[in-house]
C-alpha cells in the first residue's frame, strides 16, 4: 500500500512539474516592427518634448523599454533599412546611398534577410508602407507590369508599398508586383534625367502648387496632388496616390494583414511615411499641432500606432505580440518644401539634447527613438543599453529558434536579453554613418577627420564635418560640445584603430 501511494505521489509530482513547464514556456511572439521616417530622439513626449504630446506611443514606452542609446545604422534611409533588413554595414556595400525611385534592387535575394528570417521559421510575413530599396533588376524598367525581384522576393509574403519616399517619383502604390488601379490606356514613364509626358512641373508652374518647394532641394518636378516632386512622370493618373490618404490606406492594408493572420503567427514591417516630406497629413490633423505641417504629421503618426495597439486589443493578442517602434534615422525641418516646420517650431526640439539630425556625424544623425514592447513578458523599464536596429536579426534568430548561415548578417548582434529587458549589456563597439563615419566605444565616440562644410546650410544641420579628429565622451557630454581630441590623444589612437580593425572585418 506504501508502495502504491509512493507510486501514486511521485507520478502526480511529475506530472504537475511538466504542466508548470508547458506553462511556463514561453510562445515566440507575433512581431510588429513600426518604423518612422525622420523621427528625431526629442519628437516624443516619451522622450522629453513638451510642445508637443505623442500619448500613445507614450503608453508604449511605460508599458516595455525605452531605450536611450537605441540607433539606426546610418543617417539617411536607404542604408540605414538595408542595414536592419540584412544585418550588414550599409557602407561595406556601394550602391546603398538615398536611392531615386526608379533604383533597382540592393536587397540580396540570396541571404538571410530579417523577414525571410521568420518566413522560414513559419511565420506570414508582410511589409506595408515605404520601401526604398529598389525594385527590379535595372533602373530601366516597365512600371505597366510585373515588378520584380522587390520585397516578395526577399522574404515577404505580402507586401503593399510605394517604391521609395514620398517626395520622389512614380507616386504609386505597389501591391505585390503590381501597380494599384493602373489603367492599361493610361501607361506610366519614369525618368530622373529628363522630362517625359507633358505633366506640369513646379519649376515651370508655382502657381499650380499648394505647397512650395525650398529653393535648390529639386523638389520642383513633375507635380503630382499639387506638390512638386523629384524625378519625372506621366501616365497612371487614376492611379497616382493623394498624399492626405496616404497614412490611412497604409494603416487598413496594415490592419487587414494582422486580421487575416492573427491565428497563426506573423512578423509585420509596418513603415511609416511620418514626418518625412511632403508633410500633408489628413485634414483631421492639420493645424492641430501648432508646429507646422511637421508637428501635424507626428500627431498623425501618433494616432497610427494608437489605432494598430487598439486592434491588437481587440483580437485578443496583445499579449503575444511584441512591437518595436524606432527611426530610420534623426530628423530634419526643411527637407525639401516651405511647410512651416521652421517658422513654426516654436521651441521644439526634434533632437532633443543632441546635436546635428538627419544627414549628420553628430548623435542626432542616428540615435533615435527605440521603444520594444511585449505585454506580460517586458517589464517596464528605461534601458542604457547600446543597441542598433541591425541586431534584430541575430536577436530575433534566438528568439524563435531559427539559426542564421555562416556568412549572413555579418555585423548583426544577438541583444536579445536587451530587448527583453533583462539585461543593460549591450553592444561593445557600434559605427554610425552620417557624412564621415563615427565609432562609439564605452561611451566614448570618435568622428574621423573629413573635409566639407560642417554645417548643410540648405537643411540647417550640422554635418559633423571637420578637417581634424572628434573626441566626445558621450556619457557625460550627450550633446557633444567638448571635444576633447586634443586632451586624449591615445584615446583617439585606439578609437581610428578600432574603427579600421571593423571595417577591414568580412
Amino acid at each position: 500500500m506504501k508502495k502504491n501511494l509512493l507510486l501514486f505521489f511521485s507520478i502526480a509530482m511529475a506530472f504537475t512539474a511538466g504542466a508548470q513547464s508547458k506553462k511556463t514556456k514561453v510562445k515566440p511572439p507575433n512581431v510588429i516592427y513600426i518604423i518612422a521616417d525622420d523621427l528625431g530622439y526629442g519628437d516624443l513626449s516619451c522622450y522629453g518634448a513638451t510642445k508637443i504630446q505623442t500619448p500613445n506611443l507614450d503608453r508604449l514606452a511605460a508599458n516595455g523599454i525605452r531605450f536611450t542609446d537605441g540607433h539606426a545604422t546610418s543617417a539617411t534611409c536607404t542604408p540605414s533599412r538595408y542595414a536592419l533588413m540584412t544585418g550588414e554595414y550599409p557602407w561595406r556595400k556601394k550602391g546603398t546611398g538615398i536611392l531615386p525611385g526608379d533604383a533597382a534592387l540592393i536587397i540580396p535575394t540570396d541571404k538571410t534577410t530579417l523577414p525571410n528570417l521568420f518566413q522560414k521559421a513559419g511565420y506570414q510575413t508582410g511589409i506595408v508602407g515605404k520601401w526604398h530599396l529598389g525594385i527590379g533588376e535595372t533602373v530601366a524598367k516597365d512600371w505597366n507590369g510585373e515588378l520584380k525581384p522587390g520585397p516578395n522576393e526577399v522574404g515577404f509574403n505580402y507586401s503593399f508599398i510605394f517604391p521609395a519616399t514620398a517626395d520622389r517619383v512614380p507616386t504609386v502604390f505597389l501591391e505585390n508586383h503590381k501597380v494599384v488601379a493602373l489603367e492599361a490606356n493610361d501607361p506610366i514613364a519614369v525618368d530622373y534625367a529628363k522630362k517625359v509626358g507633358d505633366d506640369p512641373t513646379g519649376k515651370d508652374h508655382p502657381e499650380l502648387l499648394k505647397m512650395q518647394s525650398s529653393p535648390g532641394q529639386g523638389h520642383n518636378q513633375t507635380i503630382v496632388n499639387g506638390i512638386g516632386r523629384i524625378g519625372y512622370m506621366s501616365g497612371g493618373k487614376m492611379a497616382r496616390w493623394v498624399d492626405e490618404e496616404v497614412s490611412t490606406t497604409f494603416l487598413s492594408t496594415a490592419q487587414s494583414f494582422i486580421e487575416k493572420n492573427h491565428q497563426q503567427p506573423f512578423f509585420l514591417y509596418f513603415a511609416l511615411t511620418e514626418p518625412h516630406v511632403p508633410r500633408m497629413p489628413a485634414t483631421r490633423f492639420k493645424g492641430k499641432s501648432g508646429l507646422g505641417l511637421r508637428g501635424d504629421a507626428i500627431l498623425q503618426l501618433d494616432w497610427t500606432v494608437g489605432e494598430i495597439m487598439k486592434q491588437l486589443k481587440f483580437l485578443g493578442i496583445d499579449k503575444n505580440t511584441m512591437i518595436v517602434f524606432t527611426s530610420d534615422n534623426g530628423p530634419v525641418l526643411d527637407d525639401g518644401y516651405q511647410d512651416e516646420a521652421v517658422t513654426k517650431q516654436n521651441g521644439h526640439q526634434p533632437a532633443g539634447v543632441l546635436r546635428g539630425g538627419k544627414y549628420s556625424a553628430l548623435e542626432g544623425g542616428t540615435r533615435v527613438p527605440f521603444i520594444v514592447s511585449w505585454p506580460g513578458q517586458i517589464k517596464a523599464q528605461v534601458s542604457p543599453a547600446l543597441v542598433s536596429q541591425m541586431d534584430f536579426i541575430a536577436s530575433f534568430s534566438s528568439l524563435i529558434g531559427r539559426p542564421v548561415p555562416q556568412g549572413d548578417a555579418p555585423d548583426s548582434e544577438n541583444l536579445i536579453q536587451a530587448f527583453l529587458g533583462k539585461s543593460v549589456k549591450g553592444r561593445t563597439s557600434f559605427v554610425e554613418q552620417g557624412g564621415p563615419l563615427s565609432v562609439i566605444k564605452d561611451g566614448w565616440k570618435y568622428i574621423s577627420p573629413s573635409g566639407g562644410a560642417p554645417f548643410m546650410k540648405d537643411v540647417g544641420i550640422e554635418s559633423g564635418n571637420l578637417p581634424t579628429a572628434q573626441l566626445y565622451h558621450l556619457t557625460e557630454d550627450l550633446s557633444e560640445k567638448n571635444n576633447l581630441a586634443g586632451k586624449y590623444p591615445e584615446r583617439v589612437k585606439e578609437l581610428s584603430e578600432l574603427l579600421e580593425q571593423i571595417k577591414q572585418k568580412k
